[in-house]
C-alpha cells in the first residue's frame, strides 16, 4: 500500500464519523489558538512597556531615593546641586519630582488621578510631555507657588467632557488649582496604567498643598546627549556621593554603582539613592516580559495535553470500532507497519487540522484588545503551535496505532 492510498485510508477514517472527529479536533484548536494568542498577549504587553520606556527619551536618568521617612534621602538642595554646571557639564536638566494619589474635583464631578505630580517646567521636556493646548507653567510659577496645573486627556474627559479646561479652576486636596494646560494625548503604556490620567503642577504648590516640605521621591535628569548618560550617570554619583555622604546615609560609589547598573536597579544594601537609566529600565522591563510570556504560553500549553489525550481516547474507540476491518486486511496480507501508518497519519490528521483551525481563530482574536493590550503575533509563535500540535498526533496517536498493528488476525475476525 503507497503513501496516497495510506493517506486516503485516513481521510476516509476521520471523515467517516464528522461529529466526533470534529469534537476532537476542537481540543487541539483551543490549545493552539490559546498558546498563539496568549504569547501575542504577553509580546504585545512588552512592546507597549517598551514604547512607553522608549517614549521618555534615551537621555533621561532617574535618581531615585531608597530611604524611608521625613529625614534623609534626596533633598531639594541635592536635587538642585545636580545642576552644577561645572560639577555636572553633561547634565541639561535637572527635575526634582513629589508625587500623589489625589481627588480632583470640578462643579461636583470628582476623578480620582493616579499620579499627581510637583515638579519643575524642565520635567516637560525630560520626560517626553509635550503640552497640546494651552500652556506648561513656568520657573516663575515654581518661585511664586502659584497653584496652576497641567492635566492630561484622561483627567479632562472625565472632568470637563464638555467645557474647555483652560482657565477653569479645579479643587485637588482642599485647594484650588487653575487649569493652564492640557498635555498632548500619549500612548496608553503597558495596558495596566493609563498614562493619561495624570496631573502636572509646580513642586511648591504641591508641596505647599499636598504633601508638604521635605524630600522628594525622584530626581528626573536629562543629559546633554544620548552619548553623554554614562558620563552624567558618573557625574550625578559623585555629586551624590559628596552630598549624602556628609549626612552618614550614603555609602559610596561602590554601592550606587551596584544600584544603579544592577539589573532592575536593586540597590546595595545601606545605599541612599539608585540611578536608573532608561536603557537599564528597558532591559529590566523586557526580561519580565520574556517571563510573563513564557508562563502564559506554558498554562496554554495544558490545554494542548488535554487536546491530546482526547485523540488518543478517541482514537482507541476507532481502533476498537474497526477490529474486524483490521481483522480483514491483515488476513489479506497488510504487514503491521502500514496498519501502523494508517492509524498514526489519521491521529496526526486530527491534530494538524485542529492545529490549523486553531492558528485561524488566533490570527482572528489577534485583532481584538485583550485585557487593554492589543496582541502582537509573532510567526515563530504559530511555528512552534503547529509543530506542537503535529508531535501531538504522532506521540497520542502511538498508543492506538500499536495496539491496532500489534492485533492477531484470528483474534481480530473473532471480534465481536
Amino acid at each position: 500500500m503507497g503513501a496516497v492510498e495510506i493517506l486516503r485510508f485516513a481521510v476516509r477514517g476521520v471523515t467517516a464519523n464528522k461529529l466526533r472527529s470534529a469534537l476532537t479536533m476542537l481540543g487541539i484548536l483551543i490549545g493552539v489558538a490559546a498558546v498563539i494568542l496568549l504569547v501575542a498577549v504577553g509580546n504585545g504587553s512588552a512592546r507597549a512597556v517598551s514604547q512607553s520606556i522608549e517614549a521618555l527619551g534615551t537621555n533621561t536618568i532617574t535618581v531615585s531615593s531608597t530611604s524611608r521617612g521625613s529625614t534623609g534621602g534626596l533633598t531639594l538642595d541635592v536635587a538642585r546641586s545636580l545642576a552644577d554646571p561645572v560639577l555636572a557639564p553633561d547634565v541639561r536638566s535637572v527635575s526634582p519630582v513629589v508625587s500623589a494619589s489625589v481627588t480632583m474635583t470640578y462643579q461636583g464631578a470628582d476623578h480620582s488621578v493616579s499620579q499627581f505630580i510637583g515638579t519643575y517646567p524642565s520635567y516637560f521636556t525630560a520626560s517626553n510631555t509635550p503640552v497640546g493646548t494651552g500652556s506648561a507653567f513656568t520657573s516663575d510659577d515654581v518661585d511664586q507657588g502659584r497653584r496652576v496645573v497641567v492635566l492630561g486627556q484622561s483627567v479632562v474627559t472625565e472632568l470637563f467632557p464638555d467645557t474647555d479646561p483652560v482657565g477653569q479652576q479645579v479643587t485637588i486636596g482642599g485647594a484650588l488649582f487653575t487649569v493652564v494646560g492640557v498635555l498632548a494625548e500619549k500612548s496608553s503604556g503597558n495596558g495596566f496604567q493609563d498614562a493619561n490620567d495624570v496631573a502636572i503642577a509646580p513642586l511648591s504648590a504641591v508641596q505647599q498643598a499636598l504633601t508638604g516640605p521635605g524630600p522628594v521621591g525622584s530626581v528626573l535628569v536629562e543629559a546633554a546627549g544620548p552619548d553623554r548618560v554614562s558620563a552624567a550617570e558618573g557625574q550625578i554619583s559623585t555629586i551624590l556621593d559628596h552630598r549624602l555622604g556628609g549626612t552618614g546615609t550614603g555609602t559610596g560609589t561602590g554601592a550606587v554603582r551596584a544600584g544603579g547598573s544592577g539589573r532592575g536597579g536593586q540597590a546595595a544594601s545601606g545605599a541612599t539613592y539608585r540611578i536608573q537609566n532608561a536603557s537599564q529600565l528597558l532591559a529590566t522591563r523586557t526580561e519580565t516580559a520574556k517571563t510573563f510570556t513564557v508562563l502564559l504560553g506554558a498554562v496554554a500549553g495544558i490545554s494542548l495535553l488535554v487536546g491530546g489525550i482526547g485523540i488518543t481516547n478517541i482514537m482507541l474507540v476507532t481502533v476498537t470500532e474497526r477490529t474486524r476491518e483490521i481483522g480483514i486486511r491483515k488476513a489479506l496480507g497488510a504487514p503491521r507497519r502500514t496498519i501502523l501508518t494508517q492509524f498514526l497519519v489519521e491521529a496526526t490528521l486530527l491534530s494538524v487540522l485542529g492545529g490549523g483551525l486553531g492558528v485561524a481563530a488566533a490570527l482572528i482574536g489577534s485583532r481584538f484588545t485583550i485585557v487593554g493590550v492589543q496582541p502582537v503575533i509573532v510567526p515563530s509563535s504559530i511555528v512552534m503551535a503547529l509543530g506542537v500540535s503535529v508531535a501531538i498526533g504522532l506521540f497520542f496517536g502511538s498508543v492506538p496505532a500499536s495496539r491496532a498493528a500489534g492485533l492477531r488476525p484470528i483474534d481480530a475476525l473473532r471480534y465481536e
